[in-house]
Protein backbone atom coordinates (compact mmCIF):
# COMPACT_ATOMS: atom_id res chain seq x y z
CA UNK A 1 0.00 0.00 0.00
CA UNK A 2 1.21 3.49 -0.82
CA UNK A 3 1.30 6.14 1.89
CA UNK A 4 -1.46 8.20 0.27
CA UNK A 5 -3.77 5.18 0.30
CA UNK A 6 -3.14 4.65 3.99
CA UNK A 7 -3.65 8.32 4.76
CA UNK A 8 -6.96 8.26 2.90
CA UNK A 9 -8.17 5.42 5.15
CA UNK A 10 -7.01 7.35 8.19
CA UNK A 11 -8.58 10.68 7.22
CA UNK A 12 -11.86 9.31 5.90
CA UNK A 13 -12.70 7.20 8.96
CA UNK A 14 -15.60 8.71 10.87
CA UNK A 15 -17.42 8.01 14.10
CA UNK A 16 -20.76 6.78 12.76
CA UNK A 17 -23.91 6.69 14.90
CA UNK A 18 -26.46 5.69 12.27
CA UNK A 19 -26.36 2.27 10.64
CA UNK A 20 -28.26 0.35 7.99
CA UNK A 21 -30.06 -2.91 8.75
CA UNK A 22 -27.46 -4.92 6.84
CA UNK A 23 -25.96 -7.65 8.99
CA UNK A 24 -22.26 -7.88 9.70
CA UNK A 25 -20.85 -11.35 9.14
CA UNK A 26 -18.95 -13.29 11.78
CA UNK A 27 -16.15 -13.62 9.22
CA UNK A 28 -15.81 -9.83 8.98
CA UNK A 29 -15.78 -9.52 12.76
CA UNK A 30 -13.06 -12.13 13.01
CA UNK A 31 -11.08 -10.38 10.28
CA UNK A 32 -11.04 -6.99 12.01
CA UNK A 33 -10.18 -8.60 15.35
CA UNK A 34 -7.32 -10.32 13.53
CA UNK A 35 -6.09 -6.84 12.60
CA UNK A 36 -6.63 -5.58 16.15
CA UNK A 37 -4.40 -8.28 17.64
CA UNK A 38 -1.42 -7.06 15.64
CA UNK A 39 -1.32 -3.77 17.53
CA UNK A 40 1.82 -3.13 19.58
CA UNK A 41 1.72 -3.83 23.30
CA UNK A 42 4.10 -3.49 26.22
CA UNK A 43 6.56 -6.41 26.04
CA UNK A 44 4.12 -8.10 23.64
CA UNK A 45 1.78 -8.70 26.57
CA UNK A 46 -1.29 -8.38 24.29
CA UNK A 47 -3.51 -7.10 27.08
CA UNK A 48 -6.77 -7.13 25.16
CA UNK A 49 -9.90 -9.14 24.70
CA UNK A 50 -13.10 -8.45 22.77
CA UNK A 51 -16.74 -9.43 23.17
CA UNK A 52 -18.83 -8.99 20.00
CA UNK A 53 -22.53 -8.70 20.86
CA UNK A 54 -24.58 -9.49 17.75
CA UNK A 55 -27.95 -9.96 19.44
CA UNK A 56 -30.02 -6.78 19.00
CA UNK A 57 -32.10 -7.50 22.11
CA UNK A 58 -28.95 -7.67 24.19
CA UNK A 59 -27.68 -4.43 22.66
CA UNK A 60 -31.00 -2.81 23.61
CA UNK A 61 -30.59 -4.18 27.14
CA UNK A 62 -27.17 -2.51 27.38
CA UNK A 63 -28.71 0.72 26.11
CA UNK A 64 -31.44 0.49 28.76
CA UNK A 65 -29.01 -0.12 31.63
CA UNK A 66 -26.97 2.87 30.46
CA UNK A 67 -30.02 5.14 30.36
CA UNK A 68 -31.17 3.91 33.76
CA UNK A 69 -27.78 4.69 35.26
CA UNK A 70 -27.77 8.08 33.56
CA UNK A 71 -31.13 8.99 35.08
CA UNK A 72 -29.98 7.85 38.53
CA UNK A 73 -26.94 10.09 38.21
CA UNK A 74 -29.16 13.01 37.19
CA UNK A 75 -31.45 12.36 40.17
CA UNK A 76 -28.45 12.46 42.52
CA UNK A 77 -27.39 15.76 40.97
CA UNK A 78 -30.87 17.18 41.51
CA UNK A 79 -30.84 16.00 45.13
CA UNK A 80 -27.58 17.90 45.54
CA UNK A 81 -29.19 21.09 44.25
CA UNK A 82 -27.80 20.77 40.73
CA UNK A 83 -30.98 20.09 38.79
CA UNK A 84 -29.84 22.15 35.78
CA UNK A 85 -26.68 20.12 35.43
CA UNK A 86 -28.70 16.92 35.85
CA UNK A 87 -31.08 17.91 33.07
CA UNK A 88 -28.18 18.82 30.79
CA UNK A 89 -26.56 15.48 31.52
CA UNK A 90 -29.61 13.59 30.31
CA UNK A 91 -30.31 15.87 27.35
CA UNK A 92 -26.76 16.43 26.08
CA UNK A 93 -24.75 13.40 27.15
CA UNK A 94 -27.49 10.78 27.00
CA UNK A 95 -27.73 10.50 23.20
CA UNK A 96 -23.95 10.21 22.91
CA UNK A 97 -23.73 7.67 25.71
CA UNK A 98 -26.22 5.39 23.96
CA UNK A 99 -25.44 6.06 20.29
CA UNK A 100 -24.73 2.35 19.80
CA UNK A 101 -28.38 1.33 20.17
CA UNK A 102 -29.09 0.82 16.44
CA UNK A 103 -25.79 -0.86 15.58
CA UNK A 104 -25.90 -4.48 14.35
CA UNK A 105 -22.85 -5.26 16.50
CA UNK A 106 -21.50 -3.86 19.75
CA UNK A 107 -17.90 -4.72 20.55
CA UNK A 108 -16.88 -4.56 24.20
CA UNK A 109 -13.16 -3.81 24.44
CA UNK A 110 -11.47 -5.21 27.51
CA UNK A 111 -8.03 -4.75 29.00
CA UNK A 112 -6.63 -7.90 30.52
CA UNK A 113 -4.01 -7.89 33.31
CA UNK A 114 -0.49 -7.00 32.25
CA UNK A 115 1.72 -10.04 32.63
CA UNK A 116 5.22 -10.58 31.28
CA UNK A 117 8.49 -12.23 32.19
CA UNK A 118 9.86 -8.78 32.97
CA UNK A 119 7.13 -8.12 35.51
CA UNK A 120 7.44 -11.56 37.09
CA UNK A 121 11.25 -11.68 37.27
CA UNK A 122 12.20 -8.03 37.69
CA UNK A 123 9.44 -5.47 38.13
CA UNK A 124 7.36 -7.05 40.89
CA UNK A 125 10.29 -8.29 43.04
CA UNK A 126 11.72 -4.77 43.26
CA UNK A 127 8.34 -3.03 43.58
CA UNK A 128 8.93 -1.14 40.33
CA UNK A 129 5.47 0.52 40.23
CA UNK A 130 2.19 0.00 42.06
CA UNK A 131 -0.73 -2.09 40.81
CA UNK A 132 -2.58 0.92 39.39
CA UNK A 133 0.28 1.55 36.98
CA UNK A 134 0.06 -2.00 35.66
CA UNK A 135 -3.67 -1.51 35.11
CA UNK A 136 -2.85 1.55 33.01
CA UNK A 137 -0.45 -0.52 30.91
CA UNK A 138 -3.31 -2.85 30.03
CA UNK A 139 -5.57 0.04 29.01
CA UNK A 140 -2.89 1.66 26.84
CA UNK A 141 -2.32 -1.47 24.80
CA UNK A 142 -6.06 -2.15 24.55
CA UNK A 143 -6.55 1.33 23.09
CA UNK A 144 -3.92 0.66 20.43
CA UNK A 145 -5.75 -2.52 19.45
CA UNK A 146 -9.06 -0.64 19.31
CA UNK A 147 -7.60 1.85 16.83
CA UNK A 148 -6.39 -1.01 14.64
CA UNK A 149 -9.89 -2.46 14.80
CA UNK A 150 -11.58 0.77 13.71
CA UNK A 151 -9.20 1.43 10.83
CA UNK A 152 -9.58 -2.16 9.61
CA UNK A 153 -13.36 -1.87 9.78
CA UNK A 154 -13.31 1.32 7.73
CA UNK A 155 -11.04 -0.26 5.12
CA UNK A 156 -13.63 -3.06 4.74
CA UNK A 157 -16.50 -0.60 4.21
CA UNK A 158 -17.80 -0.89 7.77
CA UNK A 159 -18.26 1.93 10.25
CA UNK A 160 -17.51 2.28 13.94
CA UNK A 161 -17.93 4.65 16.84
CA UNK A 162 -15.93 4.32 20.07
CA UNK A 163 -17.85 5.21 23.22
CA UNK A 164 -17.38 5.12 26.97
CA UNK A 165 -20.94 5.94 28.08
CA UNK A 166 -21.80 2.43 29.28
CA UNK A 167 -18.38 2.18 30.93
CA UNK A 168 -18.70 5.46 32.83
CA UNK A 169 -22.32 4.92 33.83
CA UNK A 170 -23.01 1.20 34.07
CA UNK A 171 -19.76 -0.73 34.08
CA UNK A 172 -20.76 -3.06 36.92
CA UNK A 173 -24.15 -3.81 35.37
CA UNK A 174 -22.44 -4.47 32.03
CA UNK A 175 -19.88 -6.70 33.72
CA UNK A 176 -22.59 -8.77 35.36
CA UNK A 177 -24.74 -8.92 32.23
CA UNK A 178 -21.92 -10.26 30.03
CA UNK A 179 -20.15 -12.27 32.75
CA UNK A 180 -16.95 -10.28 32.35
CA UNK A 181 -14.24 -11.52 34.75
CA UNK A 182 -13.25 -9.15 37.55
CA UNK A 183 -9.63 -9.10 36.41
CA UNK A 184 -10.63 -7.55 33.08
CA UNK A 185 -11.09 -3.79 32.82
CA UNK A 186 -13.87 -2.54 30.54
CA UNK A 187 -12.09 -0.05 28.32
CA UNK A 188 -14.71 1.12 25.81
CA UNK A 189 -17.51 -0.08 23.57
CA UNK A 190 -17.38 0.20 19.78
CA UNK A 191 -20.49 0.11 17.62
CA UNK A 192 -20.01 -1.68 14.31
CA UNK A 193 -22.12 -1.84 11.16
CA UNK A 194 -22.65 -0.50 7.68
CA UNK A 195 -22.97 3.29 7.67
CA UNK A 196 -26.26 5.04 6.99
CA UNK A 197 -24.58 8.45 7.03
CA UNK A 198 -21.43 10.02 5.65
CA UNK A 199 -20.48 12.97 7.84
CA UNK A 200 -17.75 15.30 6.71
CA UNK A 201 -14.36 15.75 8.27
CA UNK A 202 -14.24 17.60 11.54
CA UNK A 203 -11.66 20.34 12.03
CA UNK A 204 -8.40 19.38 13.66
CA UNK A 205 -5.77 21.41 15.45
CA UNK A 206 -2.88 22.44 13.25
CA UNK A 207 0.29 20.37 13.44
CA UNK A 208 2.21 23.31 14.90
CA UNK A 209 -0.27 23.49 17.79
CA UNK A 210 0.39 19.92 18.88
CA UNK A 211 4.00 19.30 17.87
CA UNK A 212 7.17 20.42 19.62
CA UNK A 213 10.41 19.47 17.94
CA UNK A 214 13.48 19.25 20.16
CA UNK A 215 16.75 19.32 18.20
Amino acid sequence: MQYEQFKSILLDRRSIRSFTDREVSVEDIREIIDCARYAPSDTNSQTWKFIAVMNKDKIKDIEAMTWDALHRTAERAEADGKSREGRLLVKSFGPYATAFSDAPVLIICLATPYQSKFREKIFDPIGFVDEAEWAEEGIKSSCLAAQNLMLAAHAKGLATCPMTGPVLLASEQLREYLNIPEECQINMVISLGYPAEQPGRLPRKEVDEILEIVR
